[in-house]
């Protein structure tokens, strides 16, 4: 980093920061460290009686104490101080410093106050891309307050979105100065030497970031990636240029074929002879290189007739060859390329193009282009193209259209999707109209599920899962009544099909998709819970373990919502049906069980007693009271409380340990705040039903423990 800059600036820093030591030094409760600083202050009068030190830097004045070297006997004038022997009184001073140093700040503060609305103005400026009036509000910033180290670097970002890279250079190394661990000053050097050229440089830049802060690794190795490709695409136009003089016959012809390309006035077969013989030249990245140098994007987009064909909604026969002859062509350039798939996919119109043709209804071009988009995953720079340059909720509406084809192409479909979708530049930009340009294309295959492709949908399903991850789309989603009633459909469509194994995993992805959503607290959800719950309860016939236990799961979030889905729960005997899963059931479905038994007791006294009817002695529940799931054991120990107020179940586990056992956990130190609450009003309702509990309790040294725990029992 150079050191030459500012001196004005690095003076006024230094004095700063001398003054204020020089205050914290008069202030120490260390005789010998005050002393000291007398000293200091006298020699500084000293040197500013002589007229020394008295600068202008940043416009701001590092000495503004004038001192009388002959004062008269009259007292001091307006801006001089009362000297003794040509010396001011040390305690004079200190005063006089500090009276400065309030004034500096007041001063201070104000400009700190004009520079952030300056920040603030060109912020919005640069957001419009009005850079040059960016720099502008970020330079008038700055002449309010010249360490204001965030003008710097955004100032610098500016000056290389107008390619000013020596100045934005400049601006990063003098907010180092003002903060010599700023990231984003490395950031930008690195950007500004990269579009220099100067690849060392940048990579030093680069590697400065991870010294400051190791945890940064991700966005070094992207910045990383970008350096070698400017060095790579470099080292590619260096070898093109060489084959070229020497003669090299492809690229000497792909050349002339380009020429003749950029040719006006031509017939439609000229220009796909044309393209179809170029494709068949690109064998090697030389050829791929020269393409780039001699501009063949600009000559293939500029062709009006190539381009009348790619972008009418309805093509002649020819058009369409020429249409997937330059798809063939732009597939064969691009092919781990990763210079010329920037070219394509940022050129002018190109990305809407590309969306064009794959929304096409010619299969031999929306086949062509789901290739060539595939192409792009290959590598995370290829897939960031796709990310920073598609509309991607375009993108996904398209794709999820081709479940009506067959296997292959659905397939392609889902997986550019699958590849894409779990980048979270993807879900930021679904995030805001994820339910009105998305969600209702899902709906509508959700409704018609005979006509979707089974092998291939249940990834859709996956895909939109993954966006509950998003509390603001998961929102969206719970609160569309559209959805449900689409889930509901499909769930009946799968349930009355003749051949229901071919919906299993159909109805395996959507009930867990179900399950996703279903966490959110809304109207809506509510309003759908007793048909859900019915839908739930028809599936726990099922003989298949995976559906038993998402629909298990489904209904243990749909209960809590409604007491009419309780009742239905109820009903048709679902508290049996959850006790046999408790016996046979695994670690999920257990968990999902015990909470339906917990919501079913708390609702109605008829299930408790049909619980304790079916277990007299509640071994299943007390066993579930060891386990190490603390979800299952607080939601236990709440459907115990229930229990212990039916007449006689409290009495029948006079021989057993689950004073113990709910002592533990009340007095324990679970993560789950609720188990403890739960656990300690099960052990208060248990000694109350039964007052002989008590006498273990009191043996245990417990009843400290349940008199704090008191307040929770009603």
């Amino acid at each position: 980093m150079a050191d030459s800059g500012n001196p004005e600036l690095e003076r006024f820093l230094r004095e700063v920061e001398e003054i204020t030591n020089l205050v914290e030094e008069f202030k120490s409760d260390d005789p010998a460290i005050r002393e000291k600083a007398f000293q200091k202050a006298d020699e500084k009068l000293e040197k500013g009686s002589r007229g020394a030190d008295i600068v202008e830097g940043c416009r701001t004045k590092l000495n503004r104490t004038l001192i009388n070297p002959n004062p008269s006997c009259s007292g001091p004038l307006p801006g001089q101080y009362r000297m003794e022997n040509s010396e001011m009184n040390q305690d004079d001073f200190l005063t006089v410093l500090e009276r400065d140093a309030e004034a500096r700040g007041k001063r201070r503060k104000k400009n700190q106050k004009l520079a952030n609305a300056l920040k603030e103005k060109g912020n919005a400026a640069f957001e419009k891309g009005d850079y040059a009036t960016a720099v502008q509000y970020y330079t008038d910033g700055l002449e309010k307050l010249r360490d204001f180290q965030v003008l710097y670097t955004n100032r610098a970002q500016a000056y290389i979105k107008l390619g000013k890279y020596e100045e934005a250079i400049s601006d990063c190394e003098w907010a180092l100065k003002c903060n010599e661990n700023c990231i984003k000053a490395y950031v930008h050097m690195g950007k500004a030497n990269l579009n220099l050229k100067k690849y060392e440089e940048a990579r030093q830049c680069y590697q400065k970031i991870l010294e400051i802060d190791p945890t940064r690794e991700k966005l070094v190795k992207e910045y990383t990636n970008l350096l070698e490709l400017a060095q790579k695409k470099l080292q590619q136009e260096k070898e093109v240029v060489e084959e070229f003089e020497r003669g090299n016959v492809n690229t000497t012809t792909a050349h002339e074929v380009l020429k003749k390309l950029s040719s006006p006035n031509k017939i439609p077969l000229f220009y796909l002879g044309g393209v179809r013989f170029l494709t068949e030249l690109m064998k090697e990245c030389t050829e791929q290189t020269l393409f780039r140098t001699n501009n063949g994007f600009s000559v293939i987009n500029d062709n009006e007739i190539i381009r009348r064909c790619l972008t009418s909604s309805v093509k002649e026969p020819y058009e369409v060859e020429l249409c997937v002859s330059v798809l063939l062509l732009w597939q064969a350039v691009c092919h781990r390329n990763e210079e010329n798939q920037r070219l394509l996919i940022t050129s002018s119109g190109t990305s809407e193009q590309l969306l064009d043709l794959l929304s096409c209804k010619e299969s031999e071009i929306y086949m062509e282009c789901l290739t060539l988009l595939s192409s792009y995953l290959l590598s995370d720079y290829g897939k960031d193209l796709l990310l920073c340059n598609l509309n991607l909720t375009r993108l996904m509406q398209i794709l999820m259209e081709f479940l009506n084809c067959a296997d292959k192409i659905a397939s392609d479909a889902m997986g550019i999707l699958t590849s894409l979708v779990p980048e979270n530049k993807f879900k930021k930009y679904c995030r805001n109209d994820f339910a009105v340009n998305v969600l209702p294309s899902f709906e509508i295959l959700l409704k018609n599920l005979k006509l979707v492709n089974k092998q291939v949908f249940p990834q859709c399903i996956s895909i939109i899962g993954s966006f509950a991850a998003d509390k603001t789309i998961s929102g969206q989603v719970a609160g569309r009544e559209e959805y449900w009633e689409s889930c509901l459909a499909a769930i009946d469509e799968a349930i009355t099909s003749v051949a229901e194994s071919d919906y299993r995993e159909t109805l395996y992805a959507l009930l867990g998709l179900m399950v996703n959503f279903s966490m959110e607290q809304c109207c809506t959800i509510q309003a759908k819970a007793p048909a859900i719950t019915e839908r739930c309860i028809s599936l726990l016939d099922s003989t298949d373990g995976g559906i038993l236990t998402r629909a298990t799961g489904l209904l243990s979030h749909m209960l809590p919502q409604s007491a009419e889905a309780v009742e239905k729960a109820l009903k048709v005997g679902i508290v049996k049906k959850m006790l046999k899963f408790i016996k046979v059931g695994g670690k999920t479905a257990t968990r999902y069980a015990v909470k339906i038994l917990a919501v079913g007791s708390s609702h109605s006294k008829h299930a408790c007693e049909e619980i304790v009817k079916c277990d007299k002695k509640l071994s299943g529940l007390r066993k579930l009271l060891s386990s190490d799931d603390e979800l299952v054991v607080g939601n236990t120990a709440l459907c115990l409380s229930h229990c212990f107020e039916i007449p006689g179940a409290a009495t029948s586990l006079l021989k057993s340990d689950i004073v113990r056992t709910l002592l533990k956990h009340a007095g324990g130190d679970a993560k789950e705040s609720g188990l403890q609450q739960n656990a300690a009003i099960a052990l208060g309702k248990l000694c109350l039903a039964e007052p002989r509990h008590r006498s273990e309790l009191r043996e245990l040294h417990g009843l400290e423990i349940l008199t704090s725990c008191m307040k929770y029992i009603k």
